[in-house]
C-alpha cells in the first residue's frame, strides 16, 4: 500500500551519515519537494576504497574527501549538520545530537560499520583497522616508521622483526595492502636506505578461508594470489589467528599452532556496525544480525516504522538472494539512490517495487599493472583489469577537482614510481621509528 506523503517543502526530510548511502540519498533529493538535513561527525564524505593508497603514501586525505557543504553548496533545499547522532525517538519523530534535536518526517540512517576484532578489541591496539582517515594516517606512520626504525637497527633478529608486516584478512583491503607494501619494498624505497635492503621485507597475508577473495570467482582469486606472490606476499590460508599480543601474532594453521615476530600488524579481516544499529534496536524493537546490521524490509524500511530507512552497511537486506548484501560502496550507492525515488514517489502518493541490487561484479587492484575484475560474465585480470580498476575509482570520486587529483598522482606515481605522500606523523613519530625494542623474539612458522 503506498504511503502518501505531504507535498511540500514542509516534509523534512534527515539522513544520519555522509558516506556513500547518506551521499547518494542526499543528492537524489536535491531537486525534490522536501527539506533536508544531512548530519554527519565529519564535515567530509570519505572515499574509503582509496583509504588504502593514504595509509601506503600514493595519495593524501585531501585527495579522496570532499568538504560536504561544498557538495551540497548549490542544493538549496539541503542543509548540512557537523554533529553526532546520539538518539532517536521514533515516536516524536526526533533524532538526538549533543546540543540540538532534530525533527523528521522520514530519517535514513546511513552511519556504516566499524571495525571487528571479534570480541579481542585489545588487539586494536597493536593492529589498527582501516575505515577513517586517523586509520590511514596511523597505518601510515606504523608502515614508513618500520622502514626508519630497521634503518637504525643493529641487532638482525629485531631488524627482522621490523621489516615483518602481517595484514590479518585476505579480501580487497588486505590484498591491496599487501600488494602496495610490498611494492613500497620491493620498488619505491629500495634506493632510499643505506643500512638495510628493503627486498628484504617479509610480508605475510593471512586469511582465515580457503583462498583470498573468496567473493570472485576462484580463477581470479588464484590469479591473484599469484601475482602478490610474485610480489613477494606470503599467502597463508586456512589460518586463524589466535592471538595479537604487543609485537607477536600467534596464529592456528592445519592444527599447528604459531607464531610470528613483527612490529607492523595490519587488521583487514573483519567489520562490524555503527552503534546506532543498537540504538535503533532499542527504540523500536528491530532485530539486528551477528555483526549488528540492522534486517530490513524489502523496501529498506525497518519493521513497523515506514518512515525509517536503513542504507548501506549498517543494514542487513537479505531479501534478494538470501544472505545479506556486501558491505560495499554501490550497494549503498544504489539503495540511496532508491530511498530517494521513493520517498518522491511517496509525495505523490505511489510507491515503487522492492530494491533489487544490480551488481555491477567485484575488483581489487594488485599492484602496478595488476588487478582482477569480476563482472560475471566477463572476468578480467593483469593490465587490462587495472586500466579498469582506475576508471570506476575514478568515476565513483564525488568532486571534479578530486578526480583531477587523483588522476594526476596516479600518473605521477605511475611515471615516477614515487610515492609523494610519505610522511610520517603523529605520536611523536621520528622519535618512536627510531626507538629500538629491547625484547628478544624467537620466530616460527
Amino acid at each position: 500500500m503506498a504511503v502518501s506523503l505531504e507535498n511540500n517543502l514542509s516534509h523534512q526530510v534527515v539522513i544520519v551519515g555522509g558516506g556513500f548511502g547518506g551521499l547518494y540519498t542526499a543528492k537524489h533529493l536535491a531537486k525534490a519537494n522536501v527539506n533536508v538535513t544531512l548530519i554527519d561527525k565529519r564535515n567530509f564524505h570519505l572515499f574509503q576504497p582509496l583509504l588504502y593508497q593514504v595509509a601506503t603514501g600514493t595519495l593524501s586525505p585531501g585527495d579522496i574527501s570532499s568538504p560536504l557543504r561544498a557538495v551540497f553548496s548549490k542544493s538549496k533545499n539541503t542543509k548540512v549538520l557537523l554533529g553526532e547522532v546520539n538518539d532517536i525517538d521514533p515516536k516524536a519523530q526526533k533524532v538526538i545530537l549533543d546540543d540540538q534535536v532534530v525533527s523528521y518526517d522520514t530519517l535514513i540512517v546511513a552511519t556504516g560499520a566499524n571495525h571487528s576484532y571479534f570480541g579481542k578489541d585489545n588487539w586494536k591496539e597493536f593492529a589498527p583497522g582501516l575505515k577513517t582517515v586517523e586509520d590511514a594516517l596511523e597505518m601510515r606512520r606504523r608502515i614508513f616508521g618500520a622502514f626508519e626504525a630497521a634503518e637504525n637497527e643493529t641487532d638482525p633478529e629485531k631488524r627482522r622483526a621490523w621489516l615483518t608486516f602481517v595484514i590479518v584478512g585476505g579480501g580487497p583491503t588486505g590484498v591491496e595492502l599487501a600488494g602496495a607494501i610490498a611494492e613500497l619494498a620491493h620498488k619505491t624505497l629500495k634506493e632510499d636506505f643505506r643500512n638495510i635492503d628493503t627486498s628484504e621485507t617479509r610480508i605475510l597475508l593471512l586469511q582465515g578461508g580457503d583462498r583470498i577473495l573468496p567473493h570472485i570467482a576462484p580463477q581470479l582469486s588464484q590469479a591473484a594470489a599469484e601475482s602478490l606472490e610474485k610480489l613477494g606476499v606470503v599467502i597463508q590460508t586456512n589460518t586463524r589467528v589466535i592471538n595479537i599480543d604487543n609485537e607477536i601474532v600467534t596464529f592456528k594453521q592445519g592444527g599447528e599452532v604459531k607464531e610470528i615476530a613483527s612490529k607492523t600488524i595490519l587488521w583487514a579481516a573483519g567489520v562490524k556496525a555503527s552503534p546506532m544499529g543498537q540504538v535503533l534496536t532499542e527504540r523500536t524493537g528491530v532485530e539486528c544480525d551477528h555483526a549488528g546490521r540492522v534486517i530490513v524490509e524489502p523496501d529498506l524500511t525497518i519493521r513497523d516504522y515506514k518512515n525509517i530507512f536503513v542504507v548501506g552497511d549498517l543494514g542487513n537486506f537479505s531479501h534478494q538472494n538470501g544472505k545479506p548484501l556486501a558491505g560495499v560502496a554501490p550497494v549503498a550507492k544504489q539503495q540511496g539512490e532508491y530511498v530517494a525515488k521513493l520517498i518522491q514517489k511517496r509525495l505523490k502518493g505511489h510507491t515503487l517495487p522492492q530494491f533489487h541490487y544490480n551488481d555491477v561484479g567485484s575488483l581489487a587492484m594488485i599492484g602496478q599493472n595488476l588487478a582482477v575484475v569480476d563482472l560475471g560474465l566477463i572476468k578480467l585480470q593483469g593490465f587490462i583489469a587495472w586500466v579498469f580498476w582506475l576508471l570506476v575509482h575514478i568515476y565513483f570520486l564525488i568532486e571534479f577537482d578530486t578526480k583531477l587529483l587523483v588522476v594526476f598522482q596516479w600518473a605521477w606515481n605511475y611515471i615516477t614510481r614515487n610515492r609523494r605522500s610519505r610522511l610520517i606523523t603523529g605520536r611523536e613519530a621520528f622519535v618512536e621509528a627510531k626507538t629500538v625494542s629491547n625484547k628478544s623474539h624467537v620466530v616460527s612458522g
